[in-house]
């Protein structure tokens, strides 16, 4: 792809996302997600009504009448995108792939934390750690991680979660809003969500394509695994074989549930056919 059309596709993606953050998300962004607490702001003199627990003692002695500290939520926030850029994410049967559509996602809650003065950083993964962009504000800040998020080719086609998470917690000290976007065909990342849940506010976002939940009877194909390369005869006329993939399949979206949700984290699943935005409106609100 060259210059041109990758600004092309940029321009296109901010036009579409910048929308939806600004006349959807932007206000479900700002209640979904509090500041990270409370934060010293002044010290006025005591007023009928004001709790006692306010006071600061050192002013009120010095002055000797009754002075109170005053706090307001500390608002600015850090979100961290954290996207799987793996071979399987190239994989898509209806009208865009999987990448297509995490794209899509990251750049529209970048928008939603810009207009919230937010920083937003990246990191892109697949069993390795292929691009971090720390967290920054800005317009032409979130515009270069929307194109890394269309450009950038990964040196491996596997996955590793687990990757992605323990360099999050090495490099971020400070609490953070995470989203984790994958398609989650993995396991064994518990330990490493767990950490990563106890200081962060963790989203994990599975993006899917309907051809993944079963195998049609198709008759025997050759198939080609995205993140190994392999290539095997499978013969979909069998009852076994479409039971026992449905059954992989099933049995990596159960463990993403139950762990996220052991863990504390939040969980958001979206079809590549199935509107992205109502899936992302309906979480938001929930969380209010």
């Amino acid at each position: 792809m060259d210059t041109k059309e990758i600004l092309k596709k940029v321009r296109k993606i901010e036009i579409k996302t910048r929308r939806l953050s600004d006349h959807i998300f932007s206000g479900e962004y700002h209640t979904s997600f509090k500041g990270r607490g409370m934060t010293f702001s002044e010290v006025r003199q005591y007023q009928y009504g004001d709790d006692v627990r306010a006071i600061d003692w050192n002013v009120t002695a010095r002055y000797n009448e009754p002075f109170v500290k005053v706090f307001e939520e500390e608002r600015e926030l850090t979100m961290m995108l954290l996207v799987d850029i793996s071979g399987s994410e190239s994989f898509g049967t209806k009208n865009q792939l999987k990448r297509d559509m995490v794209t899509e996602i990251a750049a529209t809650l970048a928008f939603s934390a810009t207009q919230n003065n937010d920083k937003i950083g990246l990191l892109l993964f697949s069993d390795q750690i292929e691009l971090f962009i720390p967290p920054k504000k800005g317009k032409s800040h979130v515009l270069r991680i929307i194109r890394e998020l269309i450009e950038f080719e990964s040196k491996s086609k596997k996955t590793d979660l687990s990757q992605a998470l323990k360099y999050l917690s090495s490099v971020l000290k400070k609490k953070a809003i995470v989203f984790l976007i994958s398609d989650f065909m993995v396991k064994d990342y518990e330990q490493t969500l767990k950490i990563a849940s106890k200081r962060h506010d963790v989203t994990g976002i599975r993006v899917f394509d309907q051809r993944e939940e079963r195998i049609p009877n198709i008759g025997v194909v050759n198939m080609v695994d995205a993140e190994t390369g392999e290539t095997l005869l499978v013969d979909t006329t069998s009852k076994k074989v479409r039971m026992d993939y449905e059954k992989y399949y099933q049995d990596n979206v159960n463990y993403f549930k139950d762990i996220f949700s052991k863990c504390g984290a939040g969980t958001i699943s979206s079809r590549v056919d199935e509107s992205y935005v109502t899936k992302l409106l309906g979480y938001f609100k929930a969380r209010n």
